[in-house]
Order: structure tokens, then sequence, then C-alpha cells
């Protein structure tokens, strides 16, 4: 196989097609180096088989992270429900600043804490992370008011913040560009499943009020935080570090895949992106590296909408509980009725992931969450006070489960890096801004402004709009970028291109072989 051409952008990967394979060699310290083979050949029914087995082994298990990060950090809205604010005498505001506090600290640990990740090895770093906010999590049920709240919301968000990027780094190990995306939507959706799960575990927890003396609250951050350590501790032993290296006592002596399932799984994905074989996935980056990663402006659009894409629904879900409080229903009932909202949210997430990459239109489908969002915030914004509770309700599930495009946007990043440094330093800036729109997200709707909240839609209202038009702008600007590169890499022969592959100093989504997905 002399030609790496089966790279096509209409498929999905990363390298337009017309270079030979002697250039996209992985380096000789890549873990996977000695399963490299550009003669290898193998059959659809074998990769579907690994892939499969990939999902079992590998995804499953960080779904089950997932749900552990998600059930420490979110638990929070079901002890809203059992009075904690004012258990601790705080108000709307005061739980504002420590959610702000939460967020930046969760924002700052996330660069630092793919640096470590990427010198450790997610495999490694990820368990810690989980052990240790576990402890902080469970330190919760000794809360005693405002200065221990905000120090435990600091500390959770300091532990907690690099654990998603992580793990993103991790499954581009052994997952392809087109098979990430649906598999990110696995991982979301433990997200969302969890607060099912949670809503259902809290409406049993919290009836624990008043046994031992404790505030049925307490018990919540307790229990759940002693369960998500179980998790992390059994990570450790379970995580493998790539492909090539699942042997050990815990994982059986000759690991769980044979050699040729080994070769297989390097070579599909470094033909499909070869910039993965890079780098070690012990190979830490020094400051040159991460200043270039840093820089890397074709990415800047994609942080950009980071910022603002989500902040209407997380304002939103933030408070569904206290809203659904203030509409009347009890404690119990206002955790079971968030059940709706978040399984059509698990829905809209899984079927338009797939969507999005079976007609290869990505900020397509993330333009449409948009315009689906609009006429329901206007709703929000006017409806008649007078209009009874279902109505609201009904609003609110629809705001909650709106089409959730994070996995798509993840991947986006991830395939667009183009390089393991860019994508190691662009999965945790796409997620800053995230928790960055989530700072602000806590601060829409204010104290004097509740239970309605109309002028905290209405500023929704002007951010939806303005999502509308960033996301046109960023797809007409990757169209721009790869329609460019295609002019000038069509109108090179077959050894200009390869004195280019030969010769250049471009790398990763700056060589004129690469094309973005939008």
């Amino acid at each position: 196989m002399a030609d790496i051409g089966i790279a096509k952008q209409l498929e999905g990967e990363a390298f337009a097609s017309g270079g030979q394979a002697r250039y996209y060699e992985p380096i000789d310290s890549y873990e996977g180096k000695h399963r490299w083979d550009p003669e290898a050949e193998w059959s659809d029914k074998e990769e579907q088989h690994i892939v499969r087995k990939l999902d079992v082994r590998i995804c499953s298990w960080v779904c089950l992270m997932f749900f552990a990060l998600q059930l420490d950090r979110g638990n929070i809205a079901q002890a809203l429900t059992d009075n904690l604010l004012s258990d601790l005498r705080l108000d709307t505001n005061q739980y504002n600043y420590g959610q702000t506090i939460f967020y930046i600290c969760f924002l700052c640990a996330e660069l630092p804490s793919q640096m470590i990740s990427k010198k450790l090895g997610p495999d490694n770093w990820i368990p810690i992370q989980m052990v240790s906010w576990s402890i902080v999590a469970i330190c919760q049920c000794r809360l005693t008011g405002q200065s221990s709240f905000y120090a435990t919301r600091g500390l959770l968000g300091l532990i907690e913040g690099g654990f998603i990027p992580d793990v993103i780094l991790y499954l581009s190990y052994f997952y392809k560009s087109k098979e990430l995306p649906i598999r990110l939507s696995f991982f979301w959706g433990a997200y969302i499943l969890t607060q099912v799960v949670s809503a259902f575990l809290a409406f049993g927890i919290l009836r624990l009020r008043g046994h031992n003396g404790w505030e049925g609250w307490r018990w919540l951050f307790a229990l759940e935080g002693i369960l998500t350590a179980l998790i992390g501790i059994a990570s450790w032993y379970y995580l493998p570090p790539s492909p090539t290296q699942t042997a050990s006592r815990f994982r059986g002596k000759s690991g769980w895949f044979t050699e040729r399932e080994e070769i297989i799984m390097v070579n599909r994905i470094l033909r499909d992106d070869p910039s993965k074989g890079d780098m070690h996935n012990r190979q830490g980056l020094n400051l040159k590296l991460l200043w270039q990663a840093l820089t890397d402006w074709d990415l800047f659009p994609v942080y950009l909408l980071g910022f603002t894409w989500t902040l209407h629904n997380h304002t939103i879900q933030s408070y569904l509980t206290l809203t659904l409080r203030s509409l009347g229903f009890d404690t119990f009932t206002s955790n079971l009725l968030t059940i709706p909202a978040s399984m059509l949210l698990l829905l809209q997430l899984i079927f338009w992931t797939w969507l999005s990459e079976r007609i290869n239109n990505r900020f397509g489908v993330v333009l449409f969450c948009q315009i689906w969002m609009l006429p329901l915030i206007v709703s929000l914004a006017v409806i008649p006070a007078s209009y009874g509770a279902w109505a609201r309700y009904a609003l609110l599930v629809l705001a909650v489960g709106f089409p959730y495009v994070h996995a798509i946007i993840v991947a986006i990043t991830s395939r667009n890096a183009g390089s393991v440094r860019t994508r190691t330093v662009g999965s945790a800036l796409y997620n800053m801004s995230v928790q960055a729109s989530s700072i602000i997200a806590s601060n829409i709707y204010q104290e004097n402004d509740k239970p309605l909240y109309r002028k905290g839609n209405r500023v929704l209202i002007g951010i939806t709009i303005y999502n509308i038009v960033l996301i046109v702008l960023i797809k007409c600007y990757y169209m721009w970028r790869n329609s460019s590169r295609d002019k000038i890499w069509r109108a090179m022969s077959d050894d200009e291109k390869q004195h280019y592959l030969e010769t250049t100093k471009d790398e990763g989504n700056k060589r004129l072989d690469f094309r973005f997905a939008h």
C-alpha cells in the first residue's frame, strides 16, 4: 500500500489523497510503532468486530467514569430541592457565587490537567482525579455555611477540571475521526442518564432527612461520593494505556487483543489520521510545542462558539429544580419531573450526532439547535404569569431537552487539531470556553428577577441570535480554508506533491494536504 489515498474529506478523514505512505510513518517512540504496517489489509467485518470490542472494553467504562463525574458535579441540583440553601442560610445570589467559583476553578484546571495527563498518561491521571474529587464530594456532608460551601465548590472545580478533555484525548487513541462523535454522544449520554439515575437516587436518599440528625442533602453528598470513589479505584486497575498495551495482572497477561487485532487497530487509526503517530502517549509538551498549540488560530472559531452556544440551555437547566419548586411542586416531585427533559436530551444527543456524520454536515446540525431554542426562549420571556404550571413546565422540558450538539463540536475540535499536541491543548481550550460560558450562565438569572426571570430570558434571546450568525460564519470559514488548499493541491503534479511532503516544515492542520471538518 504505497499510497495513503484512502483519506478523503468526504469520508471524514483528515488528509487529502496523493501522498506516499512513507511520509506518514509514525515516530520510533510511538507506542504502536511495532504494529505499523503500510501493507496490512483487513476486511470490514474484522474492523467492525474490533470496534465493537472497543465499545465494550473502552467506551462503556469511559461512560461509567463520566457517570461518576456528573454524579458528584451535578447532585447540587438535587440538594437544592432539600432546602440546602435555607439550611446553610444562603440566598440565590450566594449560590450563584458558589457556582461561579466552581466554574472558574474548573476552567483554570483544564490546561494544567491536560499537560499532566499527556505526561503521565490519561490511564494514570484520570483515576487519581476521580478519587481526589470523591474525597472532597464526601466532605460536603459537613458543610456549615457560606465559607465551607465556597471552599468545597472551588476544590471540586480544581480537581474535576481536566477530566473531560483528558477522556477525549484518551478515546482518540482508540477511535477514528468518524467513529469519535457517536462515541462522544454515548459519553455525554452517560452524563444525561446520570441526571435520571441521580433523580431516582435523590428521591430515596433525601428521605433520610432527620436520620442520625442529618439533613437529607448531607446523606446525598456522602453516599454518592463513596460510590464515585469506588469507581475511581477500579479505573486505576482497569484502564489500559493504549491499544497495544492492554496486558496486565488485572486485564490478563495476554491482554485484550491478539497481535492481528493490534495491527488492525494501529494501522486503521494512523491511516485515518497519521498525525496521531507524532508523539508517544507518555510524552509531555515543552513550552515551544505548548505555544504552537495555543496560537493555532484555525481552532479559534470553535473556541469562540464554545463560549456561547450552550448558554441558554445551561442557564435554564441550572435553575430547573428551583423553578419547579417556585411553580408549586414539592421536593420529590420536582426531582422526578426533571427526568422527561433528561431523556429527551439523551435521545436528541444521539440522533443529531449520528445524523451530522451521516449527512457530513456538522455545523448545519449545530445551527439547528439554536433555531430550536429561539421560539422556546421567546415564549418563556413573554408567557403571562397567569399561565398554569404545566404549560411553563412543557416549555422548560423542550428547552432543557434541546438538540445537544456538544459531542459534535468536541469531535470537530479533536479532528481539526491535526496533531497530538494541538489536540491535547485544543480539547482543553474548547472545554475552558464552555466552562467560561457556565460562569456567565450562573449569573444570568438574578434574585430580583425570579421566579419568571423576564430580563434573564431576554438576554438569552440576544445570545441565541448571535449564535445563529456565528455558526454560519464559522462553517463558511472552514469551507473557504479547504477550498483554498484544494486549488493549490490539485494543481500540483504527483512529483510536486511528494517533494512537498518530503521537504515541508508545515505541521498538523497547517499542511496543504490537511482538510478541516465542518
